[in-house]
């Protein structure tokens, strides 16, 4: 029972913010919990000194019913990975030992309620069968569609029994140090562990191995364990602002995060290297917004395409595919997923205000590339050949997931001036993997909007990653308009 407050003692109307304060504190803790803290109250007004005293209890007991609801918002979107790695290498091979395989452990947020799940490419890099399991202990083996190693975020996709809940998405733009944060991931392989901390400092340069480099991570004092990689650093909204990355060897209360709208821009990046494999809409959207959610805005639509024929213009707004609202680029390209050529797609777009309704046709991804060989050989000096992913492995053993095996090499062409030869395979150029001729189409057509000239390029030679930069032709523009 709470103890009653004597009516002379009751705070002024100017001390009612306080109260209202201890009226939430009372409505969501125990009652012994609650009766300590109706004890403080009464000290602190019999002392006449209730208002410092309230004012200080109230803003520490905010801030943890604030952790609580952010861990409720976030809690089924997030996910435990597990799986084993083959551990190879140079000291490895000196030492004459055959590969070994050690535990791995990470953490995942899911992006779509089809089991779409955005991690870190370190978490799922090597692994030979990705253990996912969810908040409700359901389990599920999930595979890779896609990944960008430079950035470490990969995309990872299970096959649920129902719809999943997707992770709150929040903005990293204005984020300043001494703001509360709380991570969420599988620490030390215990699952959904929570840590509540602040932001430390943004902007990070972190150099964490020889081979990875991050150039603008938020830091925090929340501690972020192994196992944590891959899992939501969340603001007091149960929104993702960042998710985390890294934890520095030897240090304590120093954790980092990948920035939540960078994260955005990448996998937005991903989910059309997914769907641009198979089909074709012609639109190129605008960058993820910074703290907007009015929709997706049109940047370009390409001549001749199905969205030009759909009657789409740059600036044109989309909010709404079928039935499901579009608060940003990233809820356009998920509902384009796992959608099939010829199948027409209701879009609802604004255009100086005004509502419009159109109708695309998907079409076939190999009908925005004309006759993709003789393109490649004018612009790049190639030829290319996709490989199967199990040719590839077998062939060239490699860890990239596939690529694209070079058959010629045009004489005096960009390829052949960066020493690009017959029989080398094409993993990746600029900051995407070419597993598909697609690939390349989706990455010239995007690095020459972006102005990014030469492009850099990965070969693998025999058991070898080579990298060099192929200069596109000034023309390259209007090649594209064809």
């Amino acid at each position: 029972m709470m103890p009653e407050l004597h009516p002379r003692n009751l705070p002024s109307p100017a001390r009612w913010v306080s109260n209202d304060c201890f009226s939430r504190l009372c409505a969501g803790r125990g009652k012994w919990s609650g009766f300590l803290f109706s004890c403080l109250v009464i000290l602190a007004t019999w002392c006449g000194s209730n208002n410092g005293v309230l004012s200080l209890v109230c803003a520490a007991t905010a801030e943890e019913i604030d952790s609580v609801r952010a861990l409720q918002r976030a809690w089924h979107a997030v996910v435990s990975i597990r799986g084993e790695k083959r551990l190879e290498g140079a000291v490895i091979a000196a030492r004459g030992e055959s590969a070994r395989r050690i535990a791995g452990m990470g953490t995942g947020v899911i992006i779509d309620p089809r089991g779409y799940i955005v991690t870190n490419h370190h978490v799922v890099d090597g692994v030979q069968e990705i253990q996912v399991s969810l908040a409700n202990g359901k389990e599920y083996i999930a595979r890779r569609v896609a990944r960008d190693a430079e950035t470490d975020i990969a995309i990872i996709k299970i096959d649920p029994d129902e719809p999943l809940q997707p992770i709150a998405w929040g903005t990293s733009s204005g984020l300043l140090p001494g703001e509360p944060v709380v991570a969420l991931g599988n620490a030390y392989g215990y699952q959904h562990t929570a840590t509540r901390g602040i932001i430390s400092a943004v902007h990070r340069a972190v150099q964490v191995t020889d081979a990875q480099f991050y150039d603008d991570l938020i830091q925090t004092d929340a501690s972020i364990n192994p196992g944590n990689s891959g899992g939501p650093l969340l603001n007091r909204q149960g929104e993702m602002i960042g998710l985390n990355v890294a934890v520095r060897a030897g240090a304590q209360g120093i954790g980092f995060a990948i920035p939540a709208d960078k994260v955005a821009a990448v996998v937005n990046q991903l989910l059309v290297s997914i769907y641009s494999e198979r089909i074709w809409t012609g639109l190129v959207l605008e960058p993820e917004p910074t703290g907007r959610s009015d929709g997706a805005r049109v940047e370009k639509v390409a001549e001749g395409s199905p969205a030009a024929e759909a009657g789409f213009r740059a600036g044109d707004l989309i909010v709404e595919v079928g039935d499901s609202p579009i608060s940003r680029p990233m809820d356009f390209h998920r509902s384009i997923l796992e959608r099939s050529p010829g199948e027409l797609v209701r879009i609802a777009a604004l255009r100086d205000g005004e509502r419009h309704s159109f109708e695309l046709k998907l079409r076939s991804a190999e009908e925005s590339r004309g006759k993709p060989s003789d393109w490649y050989w004018e612009l790049l000096g190639l030829r290319l050949e996709p490989l199967s992913q199990a040719e590839f492995r077998q062939r060239f053993g490699s860890r990239y997931r596939g690529g694209l095996l070079v058959t010629a090499v045009r004489v005096g062409g960009p390829a052949a001036q960066q020493g690009i030869q017959p029989g080398d395979v094409l993993v990746g150029m600029h900051i995407w993997e070419t597993v598909a001729l697609s690939n390349v189409d989706y990455v010239i057509r995007r690095v020459a909007a972006d102005g990014v000239n030469p492009v850099k390029v990965y070969i693998v030679r025999g058991t070898e990653t080579y990298y060099g930069y192929l200069s596109l032709p000034e023309t390259i523009r209007t090649a594209l308009q064809k």
